[in-house]
């Protein structure tokens, strides 16, 4: 399954993905570290329902734990692909955006 048939991430997605990228976590734990990335701190409803498209489509899983109270995710293999994938097309958004207001 390639990103095309996936579709475009949003924003939320995109950041719950950067976020796991280091290893697992759970809730609050995303929402800390997304809010030191970005400054803001996604709400709940935000958050969870990033978390629930993305493991729909099949970029996170639960990760196993003995903690009932906390429910960490972590990205599958597929969705660390994505993730790469995505990271490199706004890479090559960003330099051409960037290249064009240099030359304006």
């Amino acid at each position: 399954m390639g990103l095309s048939e996936l579709g475009r991430f949003s924003e939320p997605a995109l950041l719950v993905l950067i976020s796991l990228a280091d290893g697992p976590k759970h809730g609050y734990a995303m929402q800390h570290d997304i809010a030191e990335l970005t400054g803001g701190r996604p709400g709940p409803g935000t958050l969870y329902g990033a978390v629930r498209r993305l493991e729909e489509l099949g970029l996170i899983t639960p990760h196993e734990t003995d903690d009932a109270r906390r429910r960490p995710y972590e990205l599958t293999s597929l969705g660390r692909r994505q993730l790469q994938a995505e990271l490199e097309r706004l890479r090559t958004v960003a330099h051409t955006g960037l290249r064009r207001l240099a030359t304006a």
